[in-house]
């Protein structure tokens, strides 16, 4: 990939080694002039990225106001979730924006899903490398 960046996976629990590598992304989002840095787990089956309760307010996120309430599967069903856009800047790449599925639930990594990480970076796994690379989309 041109114009690439390479990570190395990272290992999610330490006894288990190579086999429980994780494409793990640190990212800086900003919101209202706040900015918090966190990890991202890059998850292609994931529809949508989501967002720590406590992330969005360490934001300046405040939850009442957002707008409408979305509907989250699988693990996170039983959380309400609303809509949340932020500025995104991942290692040197220019910002983005990325919207937020914003979660009550704070037991969960930040998702990295296909609305919309994965329509603003172009991603290619290197398992047996245990990396990935990713770039900015072509414009």
């Amino acid at each position: 990939m041109r114009n690439a960046e390479r990570f190395a996976l990272t290992a999610a629990q330490r006894e288990l080694g190579a086999a429980s590598l994780m494409p793990q992304l640190s990212l800086t989002l900003t919101h209202h002039g706040r900015s918090v840095t966190a990890l991202g787990l890059l998850d292609t089956r994931a529809t949508v990225n989501v967002l720590l309760y406590r992330i969005g307010l360490e934001l300046g996120a405040v939850w009442e106001p957002q707008g409408r309430s979305l509907r989250l599967s699988g693990n996170l069903t039983q959380f309400e979730a609303r809509p949340l856009l932020v500025s995104a800047v991942v290692s040197r790449f220019a910002p983005v924006r990325l919207v937020f599925a914003w979660t009550q639930a704070d037991n969960i990594p930040v998702i990295l899903g296909q609305v919309n990480f994965f329509m603003e970076f172009d991603v290619c796994f290197y398992r047996s490398q245990q990396a990935f690379e990713i770039q900015p989309k072509a414009t």
